[in-house]
């Protein structure tokens, strides 16, 4: 009877190399060829009339905008992502199950609902908007309410990749450093921290690739007001309707850019992980190996 070494479970070469034809030319069409053809279009007219159409006042006042609210957005998102995380993997209480509920909500809601939310609540004729106008605080169609629809948006991202993992690892070693005698500080800085580090990270690439390129709600809120209240989304879509397509693509090539850096970053951050997560277990099994020969030795000396 002959033998072979195929797993009988494994599927057929022939489907494995359709599956991948497939899907390289799925994300080919998708992503690849789109993505190309914007740095195509950006270029097409030259080099100068790029940079001119990047440096041109409201394209200047669109990313300033743009890395302005990202860097009001961004602490708050970690401090409040950390808290929650915190929160629901080392608290029991009532209505938690609520609390993770409400934590998708703006992936669930239309960004431009969302938006329109911000106007009932913040707008000139409600009771809480024309206060705030009437002691000098304007928030819709200023830059407040841009920073407050994109903290809408981009808030849940830092707390969902921090919540399963500090499930997994336990609050075992922050119990231990209390028992210690640390405070919860140290606790935090030198137990809780340094083990959520990378997640933490990761968090906050994709908190500011949503930052800065969110268009829905920020465009129902922000007025397109041309050096004013235009992100550099918003601008793009400005130059698009009035047929300036070379700064359009121009501006569009630099979020690309942007999302071509926050991916690579990404996978950086991934192998670096993958790697010490080897070098972790390949360190557990050079100890086993180690402890294993060692009381073998002893077995034999003692008989």
């Amino acid at each position: 009877m002959k033998r072979t070494n195929q797993n009988p479970i494994d599927e057929p070469r022939w489907l494995k190399f359709l599956l991948i034809a497939t899907a390289v030319a799925f994300l080919g069409l998708m992503l690849v060829i789109p993505l190309i053809s914007i740095f195509v279009e950006a270029f097409r007219q030259g080099w100068q009339l790029y940079i001119a159409s990047l440096t041109e006042p409201d394209a200047v006042s669109a990313i300033r905008l743009t890395v302005l609210t990202a860097a009001i957005v961004l602490p708050i998102n970690v401090i409040f992502g950390v808290s929650v995380a915190w929160l629901l993997t080392r608290f029991d209480f009532r209505g938690k199950q609520w609390m993770t509920t409400l934590l998708d909500l703006p992936f669930s809601v239309s960004p431009v609902v969302a938006g329109l939310m911000f106007i009932l609540l913040f707008g000139s004729y409600s009771f809480l908007g024309g206060w705030l106008e009437s002691i000098g605080i304007q928030v819709i169609f200023a830059v407040p309410g841009i920073v407050i629809a994109t903290l809408f948006v981009t808030f849940p991202f830092v707390a969902r990749e921090l919540i399963p993992l500090m499930q997994s690892q336990g609050s075992s070693e922050e119990q231990a450093a209390l028992v210690l005698g640390a405070s919860p500080w140290q606790m935090f800085w030198r137990v809780t921290l340094p083990n959520i580090k990378w997640a933490l990270l990761y968090g906050i690439i994709l908190s500011n690739a949503r930052a800065m390129g969110e268009f829905g709600a920020v465009s129902v809120v922000s007025g397109h007001i041309r050096g004013l209240t235009n992100t550099l989304p918003l601008h793009i879509d400005v130059l698009y309707n009035d047929y300036n397509q070379v700064g359009a693509f121009a501006s569009a090539s630099l979020l690309a850019l942007l999302a071509i850096l926050t991916l690579i970053l990404q996978h950086a951050l991934s192998w670096r992980e993958d790697r010490k997560y080897k070098q972790a277990l390949a360190s557990h099994s050079e100890k086993n190996n180690f402890s294993t020969t060692m009381n073998k030795k002893t077995n034999e000396e003692t008989a």
